[in-house]
């Protein structure tokens, strides 16, 4: 399988294998609002598809590999360098613990929260319907987490890991990730992941798990032209 895919993740997966997910205008689809503020578009030049799927109050997020064409009536909130990593040869997975546990829809309001304190990407109310989702529960608490997200023909994101500050420096992080991208090389797919190109910590963690890198990514938050730069809507 090619991975060229991999240059425009959200549009291949949204055009695939996650089509069932998506909500499409022309050439744009984005993840139902409820999953995921992922989007993406087929062809620049009919940016302003995506505007369309644009809800007056959120903003979408876009991850593509050349570069990203703001559509009329909106503007950049937030611009960055993402780090797109991919394991040919993933780690073994660890020996079977316990208090691994699944995570679903029981556990969503407490992912939710877990991800708004860590700030691993965004993370919705049902974002655990993309699948995958373990954690681990210390003393009743969600402790840590991580998921899978994106699918496309032959690969998988790992995607959503966090660990809370209260439990942090005790490798489970490490542990999830682990287990969740050995889940997908035993289906006979490629894990990858995202990561901010400055977060070195993240980063330095995954290729100790098997990831390399593959190539920087543009990543933005698009918003409705009329708001404010801190996410507000302009008054008047």
């Amino acid at each position: 399988m090619t991975d060229t895919l991999l240059d425009r993740p959200i549009w291949s997966a949204l055009a695939t294998r996650q089509a069932h997910l998506a909500l499409a205008h022309g050439k744009a689809r984005r993840y139902l609002p409820q999953i995921s503020p992922l989007a993406a578009i087929e062809d620049p030049d009919d940016a302003d598809a995506l505007g369309r799927l644009c809800l007056p109050d959120a903003s979408i997020i876009i991850l593509d590999r050349k570069g990203i064409t703001v559509p009329r009536h909106m503007q950049v909130l937030r611009r960055a360098t993402g780090l797109q990593m991919v394991a040919h040869d993933p780690v073994p997975a660890p020996e079977p613990r316990d208090d691994i546990l699944p995570l679903g829809a029981t556990d969503a309001a407490e992912m939710v929260a877990l991800a708004k304190l860590t700030e691993p990407g965004p993370f919705e109310m049902r974002t655990h319907e993309f699948g995958g989702f373990i954690g681990i529960r210390i003393d009743g608490r969600l402790a840590a987490m991580a998921g899978e997200r994106m699918k496309l023909p032959g690969f998988t994101e790992v995607s959503g890991v966090c660990t809370h500050p209260d439990f942090r420096g005790r490798g489970y992080a490490a542990h999830l990730s682990t287990i969740v991208a050995a889940r997908i090389a035993a289906r006979g797919e490629t894990a990858f992941l995202h990561a901010y190109a400055d977060n070195q910590a993240a980063t330095s963690l995954y290729e100790k798990l098997g990831f390399s890198p593959r190539c920087e990514m543009k990543v933005a938050m698009l918003g409705p032209a009329e708001w404010r730069h801190d996410g507000a809507r302009e008054q008047g």
